[in-house]
């Protein structure tokens, strides 16, 4: 195929690629605290992740995130879910979603924020990144055999966002 085959249109969609991860250890979350200067979700708790950088793909994107926002290394990852997010202009994001169980380590800090292990029970009590609420409960019930979850989130003039999955 030519690249001029695989030449963007303006018409469609095109995507940033970028992965979000939730590790759990038993009955607990790992979660990060956002730096207050970070440019994206200052002060606000949210799963590891971030870019996919070019020659990796997203499973090595999300590994590499996690160690270097945890120290932690995580080989065994699953899809949880893909969601095409129109963010009003293109390119837009397409996040992958990933959750995996947590080994005992000792965490290291990292300028994106402070990591925190949350109880389950506790987590919707934090200052959440606006989709965490309703996209975490879809994660957590997930096992690794599951399809992955379908979802496309949409902000309206008003900034309002809109989310919906399909299985």
């Amino acid at each position: 195929m030519t690249d001029s085959a695989q030449s963007p249109d303006s018409a469609r969609y095109q995507f940033i690629p970028r992965v979000l991860v939730f590790l759990t250890q038993e009955d607990q979350l790992l979660l990060i605290k956002r730096a207050a200067d970070r440019p994206l979700f200052p002060g606000k708790y949210n799963g590891l992740g971030g870019h996919v950088e070019r020659g990796e793909s997203v499973l090595e994107a999300a590994q590499r995130e996690v160690l270097e926002e945890s120290g932690l290394f995580i080989s065994d990852l699953w899809l949880c879910a893909v969601v095409a997010i129109d963010i009003g202009e293109n390119p837009g994001i397409q996040m992958h979603v990933f959750r995996g169980d947590a080994p005992l380590g000792e965490l290291k800090p990292s300028i994106e924020g402070a990591l925190e292990w949350v109880d389950f029970a506790k987590v919707q009590n934090l200052d959440l990144v606006e989709d965490i609420p309703t996209l975490l409960p879809k994660v957590l019930a997930m096992q690794p055999s599951d399809a992955p979850l379908w979802g496309f989130y949409q902000y309206d003039a008003d900034g309002e966002l809109s989310m919906r999955f399909t299985e």
